[in-house]
């Protein structure tokens, strides 16, 4: 995943973003918080540029304190694609198993993939 920190492209994907409300809400406001100085240490990435799939915003790893406290493990997701969304829940350290985490969105199919990735390694969803 590719972490957007140029100005130009968090506005280009701000603009984006505006234009498929309300599903991207979750992302919106981060992404429009790192555009304007960042001061909550977030960090907006995607998994290509510009012609993205999915848009993943979170805290910074570094600013992680402790790996049990999925409030501060916030995950805020919004996807053009499932597959999308599947290949980041499955195969990627943007989404670290090693860390309660939870994972906002609005669009249908979120859970299900959740669920879905979460059987398959075995592992509880509350």
């Amino acid at each position: 995943m590719l972490i957007l920190r140029c100005p130009a492209q968090l506005q280009l994907l701000e603009e984006t973003l505006r234009k498929s409300l309300p599903t991207t809400l979750p992302v919106l406001g981060t992404v429009m918080t790192v555009a304007r100085g960042n001061p909550a240490s977030h960090e907006v990435l995607v998994d290509s540029w510009p012609h993205f799939g999915i848009v993943l915003t979170r805290l910074r790893p570094e600013d992680h304190r402790d790996p049990r406290d999925y409030y501060t493990n916030q995950l805020s997701v919004f996807y053009r694609d499932k597959g999308a969304l599947q290949a980041l829940l499955e195969g990627t350290e943007a989404v670290t198993q090693e860390r309660a985490f939870q994972i906002l969105g609005m669009q249908d199919g979120l859970d299900e993939a959740v669920q879905e990735v979460a059987s398959a390694r075995g592992q509880k969803v509350e």
